[in-house]
């Protein structure tokens, strides 16, 4: 094996002295938020120690851009976030199902939302037929919703066609999150419980309400249809166009 010269055994040292730096750098920011934090309100982490009370479950992709506290502007106890690839509610994931039974459950949550976002890296992926390992399983799940609505998406530009799967996607989470046994058993009881979906565009910073939304079975199967069926009139024009006072 070939010895490492001096200058290469330098290189490495500043590469991982940059590394352990970058590390650091998350302790010292953590520290400053405390800090400012502690002297805005001096009971404030008592108060969040002793309780959460959030309003709202997110479900929403992994991508860093769409950081959901900070686009919701809510604060840490007023969101109980669940992030996957491509903001999935699959019926044999465990985990998501997890956090919405102790969501449902437990904290009483009165909405979910069900969050997709522009340029999304796990649509985009789903739309090939590259060979991208493990991740492949997962995607395997849009890549259906991209069969069963191929009417809609194949009449639209490649560039497009991204825009209006992660519209269909959105869509078709919320109907998956209704058909679980978990959302069903809440609404048979009559707890008071909605189901949104809504689009984060990372281009302007806005979230879209993509007018699927449910508070029972019955408007589940109601809006699901409307929702696809709206989706199916639109032009290459009108897949990002909104109003966003609409939603204020």
């Amino acid at each position: 094996m070939t010895a490492l010269t001096p200058k290469c055994g330098q290189f490495f040292q500043n590469f991982k002295e940059s590394k352990m730096d970058k590390i650091k750098q998350l302790f010292a920011n953590n520290y400053s938020w405390a800090q400012r934090m502690k002297e805005e309100n001096s009971t404030y982490f008592k108060e969040l120690a002793d309780h959460q009370t959030p309003h709202y479950l997110w479900i929403g992709c992994s991508d860093s851009r769409v950081p959901a506290e900070k686009l919701t502007n809510l604060e840490p106890g007023e969101l109980f976030v669940h992030r996957n690839v491509a903001n999935q509610v699959i019926h044999t994931d465990f985990n998501c199902l997890s956090v919405v039974q102790y969501a449902v459950d437990v904290l009483k949550i009165e909405h979910i939302i069900i969050c997709g976002h522009t340029n999304c890296g796990g649509i985009h992926a789903a739309m090939t037929d590259k060979d991208l390992g493990l991740i492949n399983n997962w995607l395997l799940h849009i890549r259906d919703i991209w069969f069963k609505h191929g009417h809609l998406l194949g009449k639209l530009s490649p560039e497009k066609r991204a825009d209006m799967l992660t519209k269909i996607n959105v869509a078709e989470q919320v109907y998956n999150l209704g058909r679980t046994s978990i959302v069903k058993s809440a609404w048979e009881r009559g707890q008071k419980l909605s189901l949104h979906g809504w689009v984060y565009d990372v281009n302007d910073g806005f979230l879209v309400d993509q007018g699927v939304m449910a508070t029972s079975r019955e408007t589940l199967e109601i809006s699901y249809r409307n929702a696809i069926s709206r989706l199916s009139t639109l032009d290459e024009e009108s897949i990002l166009k909104k109003d966003h006072l609409e939603n204020v």
